[in-house]
């Protein structure tokens, strides 16, 4: 996939992804993954810059696999960030669809 569709795109599926279900970093990670390609290098750093920006709030649960694990919640003000990206999306990508569909002006 082309990086500046990922880049562009990717913000909306992780702040939909923690909508639909409370995650820790890795986890998001492998959700992200079934739909572009990242890894965590990518996804970490946004994950920080969302909760500064208080779309999420993090907090700690046991595992039974290891240490503590931060999960990430979406916050109110995080739906509405989600909400509008996801309408500017699909405007987005009704524009470009009929552009690409249009006959050959000449």
């Amino acid at each position: 996939m082309n990086p500046q569709f990922k880049k562009g795109v990717l913000e909306l599926i992780v702040l939909e992804s923690v909508r639909r279900k409370d995650m820790y970093g890795y986890e998001l990670v492998e959700e992200v993954s079934r739909v572009i390609d990242v890894n965590e290098g990518t996804i970490y750093p946004l994950l920080k810059r969302l909760t500064n920006e208080h779309y999420f709030e993090t907090y700690l649960r046991e595992s039974s696999e290891g240490p503590p694990r931060k999960y990430y919640h979406v916050t109110a003000a995080g739906i509405l960030y989600r909400d509008r990206l996801a309408a500017e999306w699909e405007e987005f990508q009704v524009k470009v669809g009929r552009f690409l569909k249009e006959e050959t002006r000449e």
